[in-house]
């Protein structure tokens, strides 16, 4: 048996490491009723544009929506919103940002001076940054906290999985021909962390003409049904290309965006409370 990494995400091995609890308490007054992490196995498919319309659309349904943006090095959740304001608190802890409709944030953008800064660390400080961005954050009653993690299955998501209480994950991919082996990753670390998988989303996954209303799969045939059964994802949900939405996120108008597309796979998240 070779040296163990402390890597959990690429080993197979069912050793005590992986069975400890190394979750985080949240901070005193803080309170998160269910945690959901939006995920990939690989970047570019939307998980940042799927975690906001879930968070708005709970939003709307009367829930207290929060966003944990844990992709530190890319962060566009406060971009989405339309949010510049800086995150601000005591020497004890940090407040969330609320966005218009009342959605909580925290994001790396929203406490860098600048936010076209790079952040230029090393896999563990940005670890322990997301760490941080759920044990020192007051979140304020939030029923539904989704987690917007970076592509893969290195320390970012491994932190996640260890540090907070998942209790599910939302798979996020497109119609590409890699997107078996890109699911199967995903849906390979989950089981590792013992945390179900609830739902898939396929983004991009066609366009529909506005003049005939005949729907072109702009990227290839979709593969949603047909990838959640095989890896017995009980729920797939399908998201158009639209032009409209892009335009409405770059001008950080992401809680104007329809809600209608992404509405099944919130009532898969909505059950959880239920």
């Amino acid at each position: 048996m070779s040296e163990c990494t402390h890597d959990c995400s690429t080993c197979q091995a069912d050793c005590a490491s992986r069975q400890a609890d190394f979750r985080k308490s949240l901070r005193e007054g803080a309170s998160v009723k269910k945690v959901i992490a939006v995920v990939s196995g690989k970047g570019g498919v939307g998980k940042s544009l799927v975690t906001s319309l879930l968070a708005c659309e709970m939003q709307r349904r009367g829930y207290q929506a929060a966003i944990l943006d844990a992709d530190i090095t890319g962060p566009s959740i406060p971009t989405a919103f339309g949010v510049t304001q800086h995150a601000y608190g005591t020497d004890e802890y940090l407040l969330p940002v609320t966005s218009h409709s009342g959605v909580q944030m925290m994001s790396m953008n929203l406490i860098l001076e600048e936010e076209t800064a790079p952040v230029v660390w090393r896999g563990p400080v940005i670890a322990g940054a997301v760490t941080q961005f759920w044990t020192d954050v007051l979140w304020q009653d939030v029923d539904f906290m989704f987690v917007d993690m970076p592509p893969g299955t290195g320390d970012v998501p491994l932190t996640v999985f260890q540090s907070l209480p998942i209790d599910g994950v939302i798979i996020v991919t497109s119609p590409q021909d890699l997107v078996s082996m890109i699911v199967a990753k995903a849906v390979n670390m989950a089981g590792l962390m013992k945390v179900p998988v609830l739902g898939l989303v396929e983004n991009m996954s066609y366009f529909k003409c506005p003049d005939c209303g005949k729907e072109h799969a702009i990227f290839g045939e979709s593969h949603a049904e047909e990838t959640a059964k095989t890896f017995n994802i009980p729920h797939s949900v399908r998201l158009p290309i639209d032009p409209a939405v892009a335009t409405m996120v770059d001008a950080g108008e992401v809680e104007s965006v329809d809600g209608s597309h992404i509405a099944p796979m919130a009532d898969v998240v909505e059950g959880l409370l239920k």
